[in-house]
């Protein structure tokens, strides 16, 4: 197993040099409220020499498919070949309300969004004709889509967040690796089975395909503080959009959490961010974040390489502090894969 660093923007560059000291595998950028991940992946091209760069994820409702792939292909060329893009469709919230674009039926936009991006990535010409893509628009004599950037290394590797069954399985049928967050051991290990089963419907085995949960990572002798770290990060993401559709409020419910995740989505829609922060609760927490002095995190690693996972994803950007207390974490993190007798 490896380890990738999800980055916050303030401070990228620096963290990403040290995390490319450290032996990480992935730089990854999120993409939400407080910044977009080509703009991060940009700098940090520029800063580093050896480790990849990800998206984590671009959100597809904010890009048509075209400026996707000329931005992979920027990328891509900028970092000389260390780029992997990361997609996902976000949430009905974040799609309708920020973009204006429709949710339904995300699983067969992001099919046709990836076939577009795919065909654009080969550097030939693109027409398409799809039920929510048409290049060049119906009736339209225009050019076709055509991304001439002069290519760097291998083909861009294709990577998907996805939460649901359905997209599960379709991520392992047409992409090369998944992002997960909030994941629990176990739950790793349904995903990885979803997965599996996209795969072969695709006619492809599993081997090679990056599996690469993210979790919030605090590190520290006491474990309760550590949790107690995290709760901020956790009522943000729980408290976006109405809670009946927040997704990681539907994951907490799953894991046995369901009237604590409506509790702080209620404070997070009230304003109420420290009260929401306060109610999170820190089983929701443990079960689905890495927490504690290092032999408890290299553990739980041990637990993560065992459902499937390939490379896991460090959230230092989930852990409010300074830069050189995030490198602090990055360090704890390595120092824990180590001991955990798993490294790949």
């Amino acid at each position: 197993m490896k380890l990738g660093v999800n980055l916050s923007y303030q401070g990228a560059a620096e963290l990403a040099v040290a995390a490319e000291r450290l032996g990480y595998d992935v730089a990854l950028a999120p993409e939400g409220y407080r910044s977009d991940a080509a703009s991060v992946l940009g700098l940090v091209a520029g800063r580093t020499e050896r480790i990849a760069l990800g998206s984590a994820v671009m959100q597809i409702p904010a890009r048509s498919p075209a400026l996707a792939a000329l931005t992979a292909a920027t990328l891509q060329s900028l970092s000389g070949g260390r780029f992997r893009l990361g997609l996902g469709v976000s949430n009905p919230d974040v799609s309708e309300g920020w973009y204006g674009v429709p949710f339904a039926q995300p699983l067969a936009r992001t099919r046709e969004y990836v076939e577009i991006v795919r065909r654009a990535l080969t550097g030939e010409p693109v027409r398409y004709e799809g039920r929510h893509y048409r290049l060049p628009s119906s009736g339209s004599g225009a050019a076709p889509l055509h991304v001439i950037t002069e290519p760097a290394g291998a083909p861009v590797p294709v990577y998907l967040g996805a939460v649901g069954p359905g997209n599960l399985a379709l991520a392992g049928e047409i992409a090369d690796g998944w992002i997960g967050v909030f994941a629990a051991p176990d739950q790793v290990a349904e995903s990885v089975a979803h997965i599996e089963a996209g795969r072969a419907r695709a006619g492809r085995p599993l081997a090679g395909f990056d599996v690469m949960p993210c979790l919030a990572t605090a590190i520290g002798e006491d474990t309760d503080g550590c949790v107690d770290r995290l709760r901020a990060h956790y009522a943000y993401l729980m408290g976006i959009g109405a809670p009946e559709r927040n997704f990681y409020i539907a994951l907490a419910t799953r894991l046995g959490f369901g009237a604590q995740a409506a509790e702080v989505g209620r404070l997070a829609g009230e304003g109420d961010r420290a009260g929401a922060a306060a109610a999170v609760p820190a089983g929701f927490v443990e079960l689905t974040a890495l927490t504690g002095p290092v032999d408890r995190v290299a553990a739980r690693m041990r637990q993560y390489a065992e459902a499937g996972v390939t490379t896991l994803g460090i959230m230092i950007s989930s852990m409010a502090g300074s830069t050189e207390e995030r490198i602090s974490v990055l360090e704890g993190a390595m120092a824990a894969l180590d001991r955990s007798g798993v490294r790949g």
